[in-house]
């Protein structure tokens, strides 16, 4: 999952079976760059996990926006990826299924439709002023 910290919305996202970086952050961040082009000065901030450390994430990374800076949490700090920890809570409180009785299809489906329909176009965020994320693009809410 990329999430833009200004507007909360769920920019890029994958889903997988596997920890292989080039099936989850790299393609999470290409989904991303597809639907909204970076911006300078972005900063991509992650926590310490393998995927995120690999040649492959940052030459990635670096291809689709070469002014990037890679930022990572400090060793065993969770809350330094407040947010990110924040919507996969959410994630789970909200979306039914995610009970290990589905199967990983029907996960795929169910996140799908819970991130692209309901998350960035519905669900009001307290951060910026219980409104959308997809209002705030728009520019509805100062």
């Amino acid at each position: 999952m990329v999430l833009d910290l200004h507007d909360r919305k769920v920019v890029g996202w994958a889903f997988s079976d596997r920890m292989d970086a080039g099936v989850t952050v790299v393609a999470a961040a290409w989904d991303g760059g597809q639907k909204q082009a970076p911006l300078p000065g972005l900063i991509f901030h992650s926590d310490r996990g393998s995927q995120y450390c690999s040649h492959a994430f940052r030459d990635a990374l670096r291809a689709g926006c070469p002014d990037v800076r890679q930022s990572m949490s400090r060793k065993g700090e969770c809350w330094d990826n407040a947010c990110a920890e924040s919507f996969f809570a959410t994630l789970k409180r909200e979306l039914e299924g995610l009970d290990g009785r589905c199967s990983a299809a029907e996960v795929r489906r169910s996140v799908f439709m819970y991130v692209e329909t309901y998350y960035n176009r519905v669900r009001a965020h307290s951060a910026i002023d219980f409104v959308a994320p997809d209002v705030v693009k728009l520019g509805r809410v100062a």
